[in-house]
Formats: structure tokens, C-alpha cells, sequence
């Protein structure tokens, strides 16, 4: 029997002659229906440009095919007309992209997306893809969203963005589909039930997956066979507990070699208070009716006291939803709340924003999305340089600039890259990039939104230690939000547990991952290190 879908001999070419990138060299897979094949290695490798291919979605005329062909059930997709490729195009293969808020129209509510691939390729009427709506949502552990029809991708958690796009990709049940980094976005809890619903849509639909990523435990567990890429190049593959139990190339054992450990330096016990808060709320108002009358709310932070003494790091954990992101943007004073916060021992919850300003620069932040928060227009030097302007610091034009030089040297990247724009960087090097525009100010306080969630593997622990050479150095005190509790564990001294916008668990870090006492928190850990509970109710990886 023939493969669902054949690539052979694949290559993918940027620019002409000397600017000329070649980004996928000989490429040659295959997918059966029903089969599940990773396509693991680390950014800039080639598996997202590969995947791309397969729908012929690359920008042309800057991107070209030089050689290769892509076989769908036998038909050729290189060279296929427009209006062939629009009727395969999220009906017979579907793909998730990995940064669902990029991807995502933030104009139209998310009934209206997900809907709209129904209208499009089954001319559904509209109960009828209302009601699909209601089971794809259903589907995808988004049960809560049915109530929010109207409302905009911005209006939910980057999980929950990503939940959203999964059920669009699934909505015309595929032949294939292809995922390109689903999880990155999502807590481990949710990861277990996104992989077992996609494995079981699999299975139920004979449906084949192409899965990128770049969490070797993800396709240890989800995939049947495994292409590892590197430069461009297939340099190994073959099934995959061959692959993970007798690597053959260098950089397979590299990749299975690398992950994020270690621990941070102890924190002084004795070290001053940087921030804290107390009783801290942000509830968001639910209106209803034609005059919008209050009727309930959203409670993202429901009463929150935390301390975070300087040099030490508190690891923020929980799933999607639970108020992580929204309690550390309500402690920068960037969301409207009622109870106090503290910096550095004074009361700011009660400032005006003019107030406020002269602080900002001793508290920074770190987003999710490097890519997205980094503005496409400005240069490198002009982004980290921002700061130092807004707050009159660095001297002259040419002292800025030393300072910018300094400060890219200091995490990890050359000087000369400084005149480049945003686009020209891979994932890790963006994600070093807004670093280095947070630490150019060298603030007290520094919060770190899910800074690793995008990247794989290698480069998440060269992330983290950056991180702790630099609190070691500076002494910097972090808010680390992430849902990978494998890299809180690597970061932080405590950690708190949200749950429902509450703090169900705090705790010595150690103690929290080793010992958890609350069936939620050990819920986690069972997912993010496949733990088991002995006797005495510690649990053991």
C-alpha cells in the first residue's frame, strides 16, 4: 500500500546567489494513514519550512522548491494549482501553527474561525455549525468557552489560544494533520490531554500525524516513528524507541543528552523584601444585557499574599487559566487591582502612573512570545536602546551604544548583531534579545513570562543559565512563570501553585515537586515528571 503522504528528496531554497539560504536539504519521509512521525531538532532546522511545504504555504517568489516532490495519496502538491490546494488546505490536511495569537484573526470572535473552515469546505448551515462548534470546543477541553463565543483571541490564555486553533485544524476531520509545536504553549496537564485527544482522534479516524517538536518526551510517548533534523538535513530516523534506546548520529545523542538541571544558588535567608503583595484581587466584570449590567466576574487573582526576597526566584506554576500571567502584570502595576503591593519596601498600589514611572525601570518584564513583543521595525540596538531613553539613562549616543554591546555580550550574543531587525534571529536569540532589553536597565526585580516555552530543548538551558549567572551576579530577585516544571525546578527557590486565580500550595521548591501535599499539585507532578507516590505519600520519578 502506497504512503498517505510521500516527500522525496525535498529542498527548500531563500534568495538567490550569494544571499541565497538553503534551508532543507534533501529531505525524504514518509507518513502511512493512521501513523504518527515526529520531526524533531532545534530552531532553524528546517521542520517547520518542511511542514510548510506539504500545503505549499511558503512566501514565493522568496522561497523555491530547487528540488524534490510531495506526494499526497499519490497526487503531486508542488506545482498543484491554487484552487486544487484550497480545497486540501484544512480539509484533507490541516495543520496547528505554533504561535496560535500570531495565527489567529484578532478581529473576529473564535466561533466565527472555527466556523468559518465549516462554512467554507461543507457549506454547513448554521445550527449545524453551531453545533459542531459546541463538540470541536467540547473536544479540546474548552467546555467553558461555549459561554464566550464572542469573544477575541486576546480574551483567553495562550493555552487556551492554542486549544482553539487545535479545534479549527480538527473541525473537517483530516487525513492528516500537521502540528507544529501544539503544546509549547500549554501546561503539562493539558499537554497529557491535548497528545491522548489527538492520539485518540488518530485512531478513531485512522488520521495521520505529523508532529513537530521540540520536547524529546513528547515524542517519546506520542510517536511511532521519529526524523531528527539538523541544518536542513534528515541526519536520522527510524523508529522510535530505536532511536531514543541506540542513537547513531552525534546530534541525536546531542539533542537526548541536553535539558535544563541543576538548581539555583542558594538565596540569602536573610535577604530584604523586593516585592510583595497582600490579599491581591483582579476580577474582571462579566456584563450581560443591552445596558451591560455587572452580573458576576472573573476571578483571575482571588486573594493572593506572596513575598520574593532579593537574589531568590519564586516559580509561579499552574494551568492555563489559572492567573499566573495576570497576578504578575497586577504586581507591575500593569492591571487594575484591589489589595497592597510593595517594591522594595514601599506601598505602590496606590500610585498615580506618573507616580510609577521612575520605578519601571527597576522592575522589567520578560515576555511569553519573543517574536511578538519584539516591534518588526526597529533594530536590535533601537529595541534595548529604548529603554535607556524613556528613563534617561546610558549618557550620549555612543555611550548608549557601548552599554547596548556590553549587555548583548552578557547574554550570550555577539555585538555585530546589533543593526539586525528581529526577523534575522532564531527563537533563542530572540528570547536573548528581550533579556537583554530588561537587563540593560539592571532592575531589583525582573519578571520571566514562560521565557522558555518556545524553544526547544538545547536552548531552553542555555536560557535558564544565563538566567542564574545573572541573578547570581546581580542579584536579581525573578518571578518565573512557566508551565514546564521541569525548568522550575532548574530556576527557582519556592514555587506557588495557582489554581482558579488561588494559591492552593507554597513552599521550598524541592519540597513542592518532592512532597506535594494537594491532589492538584500532585497532579502536576505526576504529569510534568511521571511520578508515583510511595507508601508515605513522597513521590519518586
Amino acid at each position: 500500500m502506497s504512503p498517505l503522504l510521500e516527500i522525496n528528496d525535498l529542498s527548500v531554497s531563500f534568495g538567490h546567489g550569494e544571499r541565497e539560504i538553503k534551508a532543507v536539504s534533501g529531505a525524504t519521509f514518509t507518513i502511512d494513514k493512521g501513523e504518527c512521525v515526529a520531526l524533531v531538532g532545534e530552531s532553524g532546522s528546517g521542520k517547520s519550512v518542511t511542514a510548510l511545504s506539504v500545503l505549499q504555504l511558503l512566501p514565493y517568489p522568496q522561497a523555491r522548491h530547487t528540488s524534490g516532490s510531495i506526494t499526497y495519496q499519490g497526487e503531486e502538491l508542488i506545482g498543484a494549482s491554487p484552487q486544487r490546494l484550497h480545497s486540501i488546505r484544512g480539509d484533507r490536511i490541516a495543520m496547528i501553527f505554533q504561535e496560535p495569537l500570531s495565527s489567529l484573526n484578532p478581529l473576529h470572535s473564535i466561533y466565527k474561525q472555527i466556523s468559518e473552515v465549516l462554512y467554507l469546505h461543507k457549506a454547513m448551515s448554521h445550527k449545524a455549525a453551531r453545533a459542531r462548534v459546541v463538540e470541536l470546543l467540547e473536544l479540546v477541553g474548552l467546555g467553558s468557552a461555549i459561554s464566550r463565543f464572542d469573544a477575541l483571541p486576546h480574551e483567553f490564555s495562550g493555552g487556551q489560544q492554542q486549544r482553539v486553533m487545535i479545534a479549527m485544524a480538527l473541525a473537517n476531520d483530516p487525513d492528516l494533520l500537521i502540528a507544529d509545536e501544539p503544546t509549547t504553549a500549554l501546561d503539562v496537564t493539558i499537554q497529557a490531554k491535548v497528545l491522548k485527544l489527538l492520539n485518540d482522534l488518530r485512531k478513531d479516524l485512522d488520521m495521520a500525524l505529523l508532529l513537530i517538536t521540540h520536547d524529546l518526551g513528547i515524542v517519546r510517548s506520542t510517536a511511532e516513528r521519529v526524523c531528527v533534523m539538523n541544518q536542513g538535513q534528515i541526519v536520522e530516523q527510524g523508529q522510535t524507541d530505536d532511536v531514543f534506546t541506540n542513537p547513531q548520529h552525534a546530534y541525536t545523542k546531542h539533542l537526548l543528552a541536553t535539558q535544563p538541571s541543576g538548581a539555583p544558588q542558594p538565596a540569602d535567608p536573610g535577604a530584604t523584601t523586593v516585592m510583595a503583595c497582600d490579599d491581591l484581587k483582579v476580577w474582571f466584570p462579566i456584563r450581560r444585557g443591552i445596558l451591560k449590567r455587572t452580573v458576576d466576574h472573573v476571578k483571575a487573582v482571588d486573594g493572593i499574599t506572596i513575598n520574593v526576597t532579593q537574589g531568590q526566584t519564586l516559580g509561579v506554576v499552574g494551568e492555563s487559566g489559572s492567573g499566573k500571567s495576570t497576578l504578575a502584570r497586577a504586581l507591575l502595576r500593569l492591571e487594575h487591582s484591589d489589595g497592597t503591593i510593595f517594591f522594595s519596601g514601599q506601598p505602590i498600589h496606590d500610585l498615580s502612573t506618573r507616580a510609577m514611572r521612575p520605578l519601571r525601570a527597576d522592575m522589567q518584564i520578560v515576555f511569553q512570545d519573543p517574536f511578538g513583543s519584539l516591534s518588526p521595525r526597529m533594530s536590535v540596538a533601537q529595541i534595548i536602546e529604548e529603554g535607556l531613553l524613556v528613563h534617561n539613562m546610558g549618557g550620549n549616543a555612543a555611550a548608549r551604544r557601548t552599554l547596548i554591546a556590553e549587555t548583548l555580550k552578557e547574554v550570550g550574543l555577539d555585538a555585530s548583531m546589533m543593526d539586525r531587525y528581529p526577523h534575522e534571529f532564531s527563537g533563542g536569540q530572540r528570547q536573548r534579545i528581550c533579556i537583554a532589553r530588561a537587563h540593560i536597565l539592571k532592575p531589583d526585580f525582573m519578571v520571566l513570562d514562560e521565557p522558555t516555552s518556545a524553544l526547544d530543548v538545547s536552548v531552553q538551558a542555555q536560557i535558564i543559565d544565563l538566567l542564574r549567572d545573572m541573578q547570581k551576579t546581580y542579584k536579581i530577585s525573578y518571578l518565573f512563570i512557566s508551565h514546564d516544571l521541569r525548568v522550575v525546578r532548574a530556576m527557582a527557590h519556592n514555587i506557588v501553585v495557582m489554581h482558579q486565580g488561588k494559591i492552593v500550595e507554597h513552599g521550598p521548591a524541592s519540597q513542592i515537586i518532592k512532597n506535594p501535599q494537594q491532589p492538584y499539585t500532585k497532579a502536576l507532578m505526576a504529569a510534568a515528571f511521571d511520578l508515583k507516590a510511595d507508601d508515605t505519600g513522597v513521590v519518586k520519578e
